[in-house]
């Protein structure tokens, strides 16, 4: 954002209008477009991507504009989304892959749980989930975790729910949170906020949320919810075949790599403050988040895949193979953006940014609520990021970069608030753990609420500081 005039930034906030249709019928159009999009894929069991690319015609048919002109609205959003987020979620996807199959991901739970004994075990399954689940998508790193949480469960003789809840607070708050994960990265774009800056903001809000939905709440989750671990559940870890493990400092070194380079940039930034500055120069540079994410994999070949003695056939092997399951991310969160530009071209936008005035509601607040609405509704938490990103974007245009990074991470609380029976995450920890549909709400459910809640409590406590 820095070098831009408030011109610029008045000019790019401002939509392209599609249609002149009021406010009344704009609130319709979007009430029936989101309707759309929900009952596809809750009903109809439509792929998201179909489903937010069919919504966001029929939102833009709503609100009578030309057909014409809602396909190049979308088209425009989608092109831009994955223009901006989309090497970025590859380059992820391939430093997760060279995590798991070179066994760093275990060297990594075996060497904190060789360490970590009694009261210390659900704290030690929060450090795990939280260093694993930065480059790791929340369904992966459900895989990688779930047999080190029924192991730990049944050779320690611990409650299932002592153990789980904490790796999978872990998980939750990195995907929600914290960037490369698609859904901030999403928001980041979308708001035109500094990701170093969001980044160190959501480790602040992240650690104490994880903390409280984590270790704390296990405790109550574990008297609701007193089960043993499911032995049958157990599969192979991803590693099991590999002769040699990289070292634990080399595997930490390359996952903390690309986050301790785009923080660097982010303090330079706001200590130096002088785009002309060659240290500045320098950090813009390595702590964006291309260099950054590339730098991490190109070390990751090394100090992951060669440690673990992969030839170079199957290093291309691995990278290939990390990429296939990501395309129907990277349609999803395409699409998405296609619909977050529908929404700014028709107008949307200023409605909500004409309501929020005349109601009186903070922004922040506003953002969380419209999130919350959409997860409920949809069950995805990308899906909740997206829209609601799109639907706040001019609240964010005379916000600072602090208050900018802040409305991202609202919105990425409210994505998170109440998983239930619409969400996949939420029918894999029931299947993975054995529970009913009770028991899965009793603690899944009011875990993510709880992450929701405290996570939005933080958020609002720093924009009264900061």
């Amino acid at each position: 954002m820095t070098g831009l005039s408030v011109e610029t930034l008045a000019a790019a906030a401002a939509p392209a209008p599609i249609t002149s249709a009021g406010n009344v019928q704009l609130g319709l159009a979007v009430l029936l477009g989101i309707a759309v999009i929900v009952l596809l894929i809750t009903r109809l069991k439509m792929h998201a991507f179909l489903a937010l690319t069919v919504g966001s015609l029929a939102l833009g048919s709503f609100a009578g504009a030309p057909l014409n002109k809602t396909i190049a609205s979308f088209t425009t959003g989608l092109g831009a989304t994955v223009a901006g987020v989309g090497v970025l979620i590859a380059l992820g996807a391939i430093l997760g892959k060279l995590l798991a199959d070179s066994g760093g991901a275990d060297e990594i739970v075996d060497t904190i749980l060789a360490r970590a004994k009694g009261r210390a075990m659900p704290w030690a399954m929060v450090l795990i989930a939280s260093v694993i689940g930065l480059p790791l998508f929340f369904e992966v790193g459900i895989v990688l975790l779930i047999p080190v949480v029924l192991l730990v469960a049944q050779r320690g003789g611990y409650s299932l729910m002592r153990i789980g809840i904490p790796a999978l607070a872990g998980l939750s708050v990195m995907h929600g949170l914290i960037p490369p994960h698609p859904g901030p990265l999403v928001a980041i774009d979308a708001l035109h906020a500094n990701l170093g800056v969001t980044l160190a903001l959501g480790v602040l809000v992240a650690i104490p949320t994880v903390i409280i939905a984590g270790p704390l709440f296990a405790r109550y989750a574990a008297r609701w919810v007193d089960i043993p671990a499911p032995e049958h559940m157990v599969p192979q870890r991803p590693s099991a075949g590999v002769e040699h493990r990289p070292r634990f400092g080399a595997t930490v070194f390359t996952v903390l790599l690309p986050v301790a380079l785009m923080l660097v940039k982010a303090l330079v930034d706001i200590v130096v403050n002088d785009p002309a500055n060659g240290v500045q120069k320098v950090t813009d540079v390595a702590g964006s988040p291309l260099i950054a994410l590339l730098a991490a994999v190109l070390v990751g070949m090394f100090t992951l895949g060669r440690a673990a003695g992969f030839t170079r056939a199957r290093l291309s092997s691995t990278v290939e193979k990390s990429l296939a399951p990501i395309a129907g991310i990277l349609l999803i969160v395409g699409a998405g953006g296609g619909f977050k530009q529908t929404l700014i071209d028709a107008g949307v936008g200023q409605m909500i940014l004409d309501l929020s005035e005349s109601w009186a509601i903070p922004a922040l607040l506003l953002a969380w609520l419209i999130a919350v609405a959409i997860r409920l509704a949809t069950g995805s938490a990308t899906v909740a990021t997206i829209s609601a990103a799109g639907l706040v974007t001019p609240l964010a245009a005379g916000m600072s970069t602090t208050e900018t990074a802040l409305l991202v991470l609202a919105i990425g609380c409210g994505s998170l608030f109440f998983s239930h029976v619409n969400d996949a995450g939420f029918w894999l920890v029931k299947e993975y753990f054995g529970m009913s549909v009770g028991q899965t709400v009793k603690t899944w459910s009011v875990m993510e609420t709880i992450i929701s809640v405290t996570g939005l409590g933080f958020v609002l406590l720093l924009s009264l500081v900061l």
